[in-house]
C-alpha cells in the first residue's frame, strides 16, 4: 500500500521553528521528522508514500532531491552541471516519494482528497509531526475484519498534569494524572478506502471536522487501539522530549533499529 502524508501546513504552534522551515522539516536527531515517519513505515513493508504539500513545499522537495547525494560521493562537471554518483553512502531508504502540491490555503480534507485521488486505492494515511510504535500490520488487519471505509488509531495522550483531591479547602491527596486517565483520542494513523473522497465536501473543511465527521455518523469509522508509544511534535516542550529520547537512546518510534 501507499501511505500519504499531510505536510502542508503553516505550524503555527512551533512557529518558533516555522517561520523558516515546514513543520515536517523539523529535525530530531539530525533528520526531518518526516524522514522518522517514512521509516517507521517502511520498516514494516511500505516504500511507495505520497506527501501533500503546501507551505514552504520547496524545502521537502529539496531534502527528497539531495537525498541521495548527501549522503554519497560525487563527481561534479562544472561544464554541463551533470554529477555522477562515485559511491552510494550509508542509507536503505529505497523508497518511491511523490511530492504532491495541494495549495497554501487548503484545508486537511482537501489535501487527503488530493491524496486519495493520487493513489485511486486503499491508503494508510497520516500527519506529518507525530510519531508511533504503532503495528501497521494489526491497524490493517482491525481495518479489514470492520468493513468500514476507514479507520483510525486510537491514542492515549501523554498525561501532562498533576491530580489534585481536595477537600474543605485543602489537598488531601496529590499524585501524576496518569496516562490512563486521559482516554482516547486520535492517533493520526489511518486507513481509507478510495469512497472515503466522496465524505470530504471541499478544500475549506478539516478532514477531522468534515469527512471523518460524516464517516463516523453513518457507522463507517472504526478504530484500532494503540497501547504503545505514540507521541505529536505540536509544540517546543514536544520537540524538547523527542530530542531527548532520540538523543538518549531510547526512541520508542524508531522500530527500523
Amino acid at each position: 500500500m501507499r501511505a500519504g502524508i499531510l505536510a502542508g501546513g503553516f505550524g503555527t504552534r512551533l512557529q518558533e521553528l516555522t517561520t523558516e522551515i515546514p513543520k515536517p522539516m523539523v529535525e530530531v536527531g539530525g533528520n526531518p521528522i518526516i524522514w522518522h515517519i517514512m521509516k517507521i513505515f517502511a520498516a514494516q513493508g511500505v516504500d511507495r508514500f505520497s506527501v501533500a504539500l503546501g507551505y514552504k513545499s520547496e524545502l521537502i522537495k529539496e531534502f527528497f532531491l539531495q537525498h541521495r547525494a548527501r549522503r554519497s560521493d560525487l563527481e561534479v562537471d562544472l561544464a554541463s552541471g551533470k554529477a555522477t554518483v562515485l559511491r552510494d553512502g550509508d542509507h536503505d531508504e529505497d523508497w518511491r516519494v511523490r511530492l504532491l502540491e495541494t495549495g497554501l490555503e487548503t484545508m486537511t480534507g482537501g489535501r487527503v482528497l488530493r491524496l486519495l485521488k493520487d493513489c485511486n486505492e486503499r491508503m494508510l494515511l497520516t500527519y506529518g509531526d507525530g510519531v508511533s510504535d504503532v503495528d501497521i500490520k494489526a491497524l490493517i488487519q482491525a481495518h479489514e475484519a470492520s468493513g468500514a471505509l476507514a479507520t483510525v488509531t486510537a491514542v492515549r495522550p501523554t498525561a501532562r498534569f498533576g491530580h489534585l483531591e481536595i477537600s474543605d479547602g485543602k489537598v488531601r491527596r496529590f499524585a501524576e494524572k496518569r496516562q490512563l486517565d486521559e482516554g482516547w483520542i486520535n492517533g493520526g494513523f489511518f486507513v481509507l478506502e478510495p469512497q472515503v473522497a466522496d465524505y470530504v465536501q471541499d478544500d475549506s473543511e478539516a478532514f477531522e471536522e468534515g469527512a471523518l465527521r460524516r464517516l463516523a455518523e453513518e457507522g463507517q469509522l472504526a478504530v484500532n487501539y494503540h497501547q504503545g508509544f505514540w507521541q505529536c511534535m505540536d509544540t517546543m516542550r514536544d520537540l524538547t522530549l523527542l530530542r531527548k529520547l532520540w538523543d538518549e537512546g531510547n526512541a520508542p518510534w524508531a522500530v527500523w533499529r
